[in-house]
């Protein structure tokens, strides 16, 4: 059975309010990806990642404890659980997710990160200031914790002049373009997604790729962000021929995300649903969004083949030595 939904919120709002994210994790978690880049601290253009990829594996670390409490005669104590979280950060408990299962979503910031640099396009990163957005909070309806987290990150960016902001994903490009601006005054800050950036750029073709893949679009994206077009034509340049979906764009249907946190098992059932959509029209699906992702790699069972798109386009456009999806 589900663990009691206003625990569960409440523990992670908490965490928000007091430790800057709902999942709070290393500054070396957050940054390894950089290592080797060699990207500028700070300046007036930053690539944000809002620590979504990076905190992919602890959410799935988050989710299977839920589901074994949930079957627990410990089912009970979340409440007195959250009461102890205000003192000791429980979460820290959960243990650190394998190697290799961190490797992966770093790679995708580093893959954005070179294709950004491929484009000429300027940048810097503020490493240990690059806070979690509150995505999920926001979800969830913790609005208190969320605004105090939209006036630390703003705090962040006028401390190193911040004045336009690259995101790497749907749920921070959203929170840092359209909902923050709603909670504070003087936002003033440009947020565009990486894919819009690359979208404008004459990115050279080193390795066309041949493949017929199915689109998953985000619903954050195509439905909020207006984030349509723009995978598709990186991929189009990039030599991928995309099989479309009945449900796909602004009628896209959910991977299952905004539910694992508080219904794992109702999360994976509508993650098949759309396995199974997408199964029957592709043997490869492209995501742009982790949660997307890892949701519906988990559900097909290794039976559909599931990317993040930033693995295509550094196939098609970067090293030639960099390892193909």
């Amino acid at each position: 059975m589900p663990l009691p939904p206003r625990d569960i919120i409440g523990i992670l709002s908490d965490n928000l309010r007091l430790r800057k994210s709902v999942l709070p994790i290393s500054t070396r978690s957050v940054t390894r990806w950089a290592q080797g880049l060699h990207l500028p601290r700070g300046g007036e253009t930053v690539l944000y990642t809002g620590q979504m990829y990076q905190l992919i594996p602890y959410i799935e670390r988050m989710v299977k404890l839920e589901e074994w409490l949930g079957d627990s005669r410990l089912a009970g104590l979340t409440g007195p659980g959250r009461r102890l979280n205000r003192v000791i950060n429980l979460t820290a408990f959960m243990g650190r997710p394998g190697r290799q299962a961190q490797e992966g979503n770093d790679r995708v910031l580093r893959n954005v990160a070179r294709l950004l640099q491929l484009a000429g396009v300027e940048f810097g990163y503020l490493y240990e200031d690059d806070l979690y957005s509150g995505a999920l909070a926001h979800d969830l309806g913790a609005d208190a914790a969320v605004t105090q987290q939209a006036c630390r990150v703003q705090r962040v960016f006028k401390r190193h002049g911040v004045r336009n902001v690259i995101t790497v994903d749907p749920h921070t490009t959203n929170m840092l373009r359209s909902v923050y601006p709603r909670l504070i005054a003087d936002y003033g800050v440009n947020v565009r997604s990486y894919l819009e950036v690359l979208a404008e750029k004459e990115l050279p073709i080193r390795a066309p790729i041949s493949a017929e893949v199915v689109l998953h679009d985000s619903c954050v994206y195509a439905r909020y962000e207006q984030v349509v077009q723009e995978p598709r034509e990186l991929l189009r340049k990039a030599g991928v021929t995309i099989k479309e979906l009945e449900s796909a764009g602004r009628f896209t249907l959910c991977c299952g995300g905004p539910l694992e946190s508080l219904y794992p098992r109702k999360a994976v059932a509508v993650a098949q649903k759309r396995v199974e959509q997408l199964r029957q029209v592709a043997p490869e699906a492209v995501t742009m969004c982790p949660l997307c992702q890892v949701n519906l790699r988990k559900a097909s069972g290794g039976t559909l083949r599931v990317m993040d798109i930033s693995e295509y386009l550094q196939r098609a456009h970067g090293d030639l030595s960099f390892p193909s999806v």
